[in-house]
Order: structure tokens, then sequence, then C-alpha cells
């Protein structure tokens, strides 16, 4: 195996990787660790990691990657120019992104150059997994959030072949 796909495989998801992928204004969250599925169906593994981020806007240029808000965009308004200004209600949530680096080729996520890299904004989460979530026309794979706040809500977040949508799951039963 030549040099270069040998680093690309052994690539460990830690704060320089992210740094690395997204710009120094990122932090990974250690403790929620990733989560790994095949989130816009193409049959390449895709990753999903928690963040925390300074200004999001600052490094799309550099590294290449969009800055998107579909939590918003599903409340009416979902223009990151403008929703990153918006001030978390909770300090704690202040600055949480969701970053998706989307596979291509062999070396999945892991590759030089991938697919597409994604920072989810203003999104309230307290943890976040990739599981099948079904839609009108098929199941997929889909970014679940366990949201942060009083309601103890779940919701999700799938790629219909365009963009990621967000889907509100509804609250715990307990």
């Amino acid at each position: 195996m030549p040099a270069a796909a040998q680093r690309a495989v052994s690539h460990k998801i830690d704060n320089e990787f992210v740094q690395q992928q997204f710009g120094d204004q990122f932090t990974l969250l250690p403790e929620m660790g990733a989560a790994f599925g095949d989130l816009d169906g193409d049959g390449v593994e895709d990753v999903v990691i928690a963040a925390r981020c300074k200004n999001p806007m600052l490094d799309q240029g550099d590294h290449n990657y969009a800055v998107i808000d579909p939590y918003n965009e599903f409340f009416g308004y979902g223009d990151p120019r403008v929703t990153t200004t918006f001030g978390a209600g909770d300090p704690r949530e202040r600055g949480l992104v969701v970053l998706v680096i989307e596979g291509a080729g062999p070396n999945t996520w892991r590759n030089a150059t991938p697919k597409a890299k994604y920072v989810i904004v203003n999104l309230p989460f307290r943890s976040i997994s990739v599981r099948k979530f079904k839609t009108k026309k098929r199941p997929v794979e889909a970014i679940y959030v366990e949201e942060a706040g009083e309601m103890e809500t779940s919701s999700a977040l799938f790629f219909d072949g365009k963009k990621f949508r967000y889907v509100p799951m509804g609250g715990d039963m307990q």
C-alpha cells in the first residue's frame, strides 16, 4: 500500500483530525464519540462528529465545507449567515455543531479529499447517533439526535439527495 494511502487509512478521530478537516475554530467533543453510516446512500461510509465551534463561517473557503442550518430551516428561516448570530439560551449549548464528512473512494471519509463536508449549526443536541430512518420513499440512514433542553425530544436529520432535512420525532414517554 502506498504511503499516502496508509496515512489516509490510519486517521483516528481526534482534535487534530477535526482541525485539519475544518480549521482551528473547531474543537472535538471527545465525550460524544463519532458515529458512522452511509448518510447520502452512495454505498460509502460517512462520519458524524460532535464538536464545538467559535465561528463556523470563518474557514469555509480554506477547508471546503458548507455551513447549514436544517433545524432553523424547518422552523422557517435557515440562512446560516443570519442564524449563526443567534445566541443559545443555555451557555452549555453555545457553539455546538455537528460535523459530517461524506466519504469517497476506497478510503471513505478518511480520503484526503472527501466527497463533501458539512457543518450543521444551531442543532441543540445532547447525543448523536446514526440509524435507519423511514422516509416516504425508502429507508435511509440518518443522524438521530437526543435534543438538549427541558422537553427531552428527539429528532432526525436525513439527506434527501440535495440537502439535509430536520424531522422532529417527539418526546420521551417516560
